[in-house]
């Protein structure tokens, strides 16, 4: 199978979803025949330990566009989706929930919004959401914040309903939680284009939330992760060694002024107090002891930063 052979790739990560597999291959399958489009279907099994596999083994039966990667424990869905995008092989690559909440009908509007409009990206937006409470609203506060934080104005950076030109999967490193930071990531390799649409959002029909409460933190984790690398990964030094230096001017201008205020006091005859019992000495040496340390961690990352195999690789769009 050659890569031009398919217009789209679908990559679904999944977790104990056995019921809804068949019927969401026949969705992507009917949609994709009814607007002539050459697709695979890769499902991602994260390790499930009911009987997904097996479902997908009798799909792969059924439907030849099927692949399967399976894990052999629960690595996260940001690790089922870097397989999934290594393995892509259509001109648009779409990332899909498997629990049915996600409508396959939606395909041939993005993917022509990726073709015709020259979109690099484009996201999900589930204007009308049929989760309980409990998970709409922190999810619009987090979604607001990464708004805030990274200037990509978004709606719902966590939606897993997302299309891509092939060449934004094959270019970004997806780990850790990193799935909710996407676009993020697609921005800073240097994929502008990025669009919205709002879709249809689906009322869970099999199953329960893999998801629970711990994502919240995770995900402001993460967000800080993202936004540090994105602004200081090549160039640690620029936010330790800045910090650490203004630390240590600090402390050490605290330092000297203490000193020499005893000195002055000494010199005029004055009552001293000694410069150990001031609690300020001591907050000035931790500046200084914290700056220094601050600067050689900046310095250590510079070394480890040009030490790393990936450091000098960029994407080339175009050539003459």
């Amino acid at each position: 199978m050659t890569t031009n052979s398919l217009d789209i790739s679908v990559v679904v990560p999944l977790y104990n979803e056995q019921e809804s597999l068949p019927e969401l291959a026949a969705w992507i399958d009917r949609v994709a025949r009814e607007h002539a489009i050459a697709y695979e279907i890769i499902f991602v099994d994260d390790g499930s330990s009911d009987a997904s596999w097996e479902v997908i083994e009798r799909l792969r039966q059924e439907y030849s566009a099927v692949r399967a990667i399976g894990f052999a424990r629960n690595y996260g869905k940001s690790a089922a989706l870097y397989c999934g995008f290594e393995a892509a092989q259509g001109e648009v690559v779409f990332t899909m929930d498997a629990d049915l909440q996600d409508s396959p009908d939606e395909i041939p509007e993005m993917r022509r919004m990726i073709l015709e409009e020259g979109y690099d990206l484009v996201s999900g937006w589930k204007k009308k959401r049929y989760d309980p409470v409990g998970k709409r609203w922190p999810s619009k506060f987090f979604n607001r914040t990464a708004r805030m934080a990274s200037g990509i104005r978004l709606h719902d950076f966590n939606c897993g309903l997302k299309a891509y030109r092939r060449k934004v999967v094959k270019s970004i490193e997806v780990y850790g939680e990193m799935h909710r930071f996407i676009p993020i990531l697609a921005r800073q390799a240097g994929f502008r284009r990025i669009g919205e649409k709002a879709v249809e959002h689906r009322a869970r029909k099999y199953g329960c939330s893999k998801f629970g409460l711990e994502r919240m933190v995770k995900g402001y984790l993460d967000l800080v992760s993202v936004l540090f690398m994105s602004h200081f990964g090549r160039s640690p030094m620029y936010f330790f060694g800045s910090l650490g230096t203004l630390m240590f001017l600090v402390g050490g201008g605290t330092t000297v002024w203490i000193i020499a205020g005893k000195l002055w006091k000494q010199a005029h005859g004055l009552p001293l107090r000694p410069v150990a019992d001031q609690p300020l000495f001591y907050l000035a040496m931790l500046a200084v002891i914290l700056g220094v340390q601050l600067f050689l961690a900046g310095f250590l990352g510079e070394l480890i930063n040009r030490g790393s195999s990936d450091r000098n690789k960029y994407l080339i769009d175009k050539r003459l």
